[in-house]
């Protein structure tokens, strides 16, 4: 659970630049936001889980939201700010967006420019949020488990996301069976284990290739038996293979 959150009742419209490792404390406004990082992921923790997104996504964090940022990355960083009365996407709770290219030039125009309210920025911004209407939400959520033993289930992954042992190798660790662990994780998160597994390994992935970590490297680290395998995974996942993430 988070602690000390700070209340912001406007969500500011705006371009911040952090670096690698930055964080912005946990808060929570009374407006909508579109997170995106231009240059660099960003992660977006709640107490529902987390999430990561590269340059061809964006993040929707719903009014009342208590959330965190972390760079991952040289970092730059397009926040919009929307009223609570704006909700182009009818969603309330936080989701993963795809960012087309126009839908990408459009966030950062209105970024920065945010004090701009001339005709013309008022068109863009109309623009912009007729985008985010159609824009596909994306399957990126790396939900945070209730369940104790998942949990624990969920700390050895992430120290070590290339832990290729079987469930029921890691089930003797924790001291649960492979048919226990299998029936908690549908229970709780509604993912098997191997799904689980890769969205584990996908959101560590993200984190490295942010740091300009070699693709190989990358999948080796994040336990694939090659990089086309990995490759092929991402591409699946994105859209789009590891090395061709757009810059801003």
């Amino acid at each position: 659970m988070m602690k000390e959150i700070r209340h912001e009742s406007v969500a500011p419209t705006r371009t911040q630049r952090l670096a690698s490792g930055g964080e912005i404390d946990a808060h929570r406004h009374d407006d909508h936001q579109i997170v995106y990082a231009g240059r660099g992921a960003v992660a977006v923790t709640t107490d529902a889980g987390s999430w990561v997104a590269p340059a061809t996504r964006a993040l929707w964090i719903p009014a009342g939201t208590a959330h965190r940022h972390r760079a991952h990355g040289q970092l730059d960083l397009h926040l919009v700010g929307l009223p609570v009365t704006e909700n182009p996407l009818g969603l309330d709770t936080p989701a993963v967006l795809t960012v087309s290219p126009l839908l990408r030039e459009l966030i950062v125009a209105c970024t920065r420019s945010p004090d701009d309210h001339s005709p013309p920025q008022l068109r863009l911004r109309a623009v912009m949020l007729d985008q985010l209407r159609v824009s596909p939400e994306q399957p990126l959520h790396l939900p945070t488990p209730t369940d104790p033993l998942l949990r624990e289930l969920h700390d050895i992954l992430s120290a070590d996301p290339a832990d290729n042992r079987s469930l029921d190798e890691l089930g003797r660790q924790i001291g649960a069976g492979a048919r226990t662990l299998s029936r908690r994780l549908h229970d709780d998160l509604g993912l098997t284990y191997p799904q689980w597994r890769t969205q584990v390994r996908l959101h560590h992935a993200l984190v490295l290739l942010a740091d300009r970590t070699p693709v190989t490297t990358v999948a080796i680290r994040c336990g694939w038996s090659s990089a086309s395998t990995f490759i092929d995974v991402f591409r699946r996942a994105f859209g789009h293979t590891p090395g061709s993430r757009p810059t801003a």
